[in-house]
């Protein structure tokens, strides 16, 4: 028996390196990982509670390695996963059962820009912010804005169909793709979109937001737009939270559609106090608003005093406009450091995405809490509050024995309570290895077998970033194969 044992283990061996000596000849050497030291930084993306050890990572650097790439790893049948920054926050990047990594990080160039028809074709490993950066001395800008714009790519943000500060008025990634190239999970290269109101299924809409199971986005057109002619954020401050949640339902109903409606609790608050970009905000402080205004700029002075006037009749104890570009930076950069600054408070923390109607905001607040007492684990707050979009930030420390086991089941709870009062288990983050099981909190097992079945379409052998994303198995897949074998 033992000496099987080693002959498997040696012919796994010989598999592995014809496997890597196949990849290596498309990339070449200095284009793929697979000795151990080199795939400890790949065992996780953002979300830190699982890991897993990928077989390998390679690095192509266009299209045609991508495809080839993959048509070497479907005709082994190795799944495999693609990767952007690695700053997801639902585990869509970790490699649960030794799959390759495919990297995208080196297809990184901005191919073209169209100013006549306001838009932008990149690789997906072009990093977010640098898109506006590169468009801003025309006047232009991208729009999506995750708080990790700084490092995450683009390709990484369709597949996420991430969102961001200002997607309230401006909608989430899906509104702003115009067009992608694709290898799909058997190698082949398809172009979808490109065209304004192309007919037939919305397959634009399918794959973002696929989160890497229908195929690896190689090329992406998105829309430019020009910058607003003018704007200005309002930052107001609170002494009790539910001033403040009551004053962002006030303000939407008012017919104001922000930019931007951001909010912040107390613990929150403590912590970015605590980060790199300090305002100053009152220790005692419940709650804080950003609510950023833009358009015409005849406009935006009536739009400012509407919402201090809202603001002052919740019972604020602070409002006012930024008097200066560098203050509103201040406010903004002091918000968008929220997740990271966390770690000045606990040395490990779990991020939510929930999504809410607004006018449930105190409630499922009030909730939240709750939760926070039952588990004993301090919860900030951080929300795009103006659509609803949630993220409650569960303190813990990984090295006390349940500590993590009751984060996760505080998670796991809010979001039951994010889809009982009619709202969903992930506005932005995905839902990855995270969420796969809260899925059923908001489809039933029809609905997610239909899903199952969709992705069978494009990726039939569950190759393409496998068992993310649904609950596996579901009922009904167990059902059909349980009929399957009777027969």
């Amino acid at each position: 028996m033992a000496k099987r044992q080693v002959t498997t283990a040696a012919k796994a061996e010989r598999k592995k390196d014809e496997l890597i000596e196949s990849l290596i000849a498309i990339v070449g050497k200095d284009a793929i990982y697979y000795e151990e030291e080199d795939l400890l930084a790949y065992e996780c993306d953002g979300y830190t509670i699982h890991r897993g050890m990928p077989r390998a990572v390679v690095f192509p650097s266009t299209t045609e390695e991508v495809s080839q790439i993959v048509k070497v790893l479907h005709a082994r049948k190795i799944p495999f996963i693609p990767r952007g920054a690695g700053t997801g926050l639902s585990g869509g990047a970790i490699p649960l059962g030794g799959e390759v990594i495919i990297s995208l990080v080196r297809m990184k160039r901005l191919l073209e820009v169209d100013f006549a028809n306001r838009r932008a074709v990149v690789q997906p490993g072009f990093v977010n912010l640098k898109l506006t950066n590169a468009i801003a001395e025309k006047g232009y800008y991208y729009v999506p804005d995750p708080s990790s714009q700084r490092t995450c790519t683009i390709g990484g943000n369709v597949g996420e169909n991430a969102g961001g500060a200002h997607c309230l008025k401006y909608g989430v990634t899906t509104n702003h793709v115009l067009g992608l190239e694709v290898v799909l999970p058997d190698g082949e290269i398809v172009n979808l979109g490109g065209v304004a109101d192309t007919p037939g299924y919305d397959l634009l809409g399918l794959l973002t937001g696929s989160e890497g199971t229908l195929g690896i986005v190689t090329k992406i057109t998105v829309k430019i737009l020009k910058q607003p002619e003018a704007l200005k954020t309002v930052c107001a401050l609170f002494d009790r939270v539910e001033d403040a949640s009551h004053a962002v339902s006030d303000i939407i109903s008012a017919g104001i559609i922000p930019a931007a409606l951001e909010m912040m609790d107390r613990i929150a608050i403590e912590g970015v106090e605590k980060g790199n970009y300090p305002v100053g905000y009152p220790k005692d402080l419940a709650a804080v608003l950003l609510i950023e205004v833009d358009g015409i700029k005849e406009g935006i002075p009536d739009q400012v005093e509407k919402i201090i006037e809202i603001c002052q009749n919740r019972h604020v104890r602070e409002v006012r406009a930024a008097s200066s570009e560098a203050e509103r930076q201040s406010w903004w950069n002091n918000r968008k450091q929220a997740f990271g600054a966390m770690g000045t408070l606990s040395p490990d923390y779990l991020v939510q995405d929930g999504v809410i109607p607004r006018s449930k905001l105190p409630e499922v607040l009030e909730k939240v809490a709750q939760i926070s007492a039952k588990y004993g684990l301090r919860i900030a707050n951080v929300f795009h509050a103006g659509d609803g979009n949630l993220h409650p930030l569960i303190l813990f420390d990984s090295r006390v024995p349940g500590e993590t086991e009751k984060a996760i089941a505080a998670g796991s709870e809010i979001l039951q309570v994010c889809a009982a009062v009619g709202g969903s288990i992930t506005g932005e983050h995905g839902v990855g290895i995270e969420k796969k099981e809260e899925m059923r909190y908001i489809f039933n097992e029809q609905e997610i077998d239909l899903q199952v079945r969709i992705r069978d379409v494009f990726n039939p052998e569950n190759l393409c970033n496998p068992d993310k994303l649904f609950p596996t198995p579901s009922r009904c897949a167990e059902v059909k194969a349980a009929a399957h074998g009777s027969r």
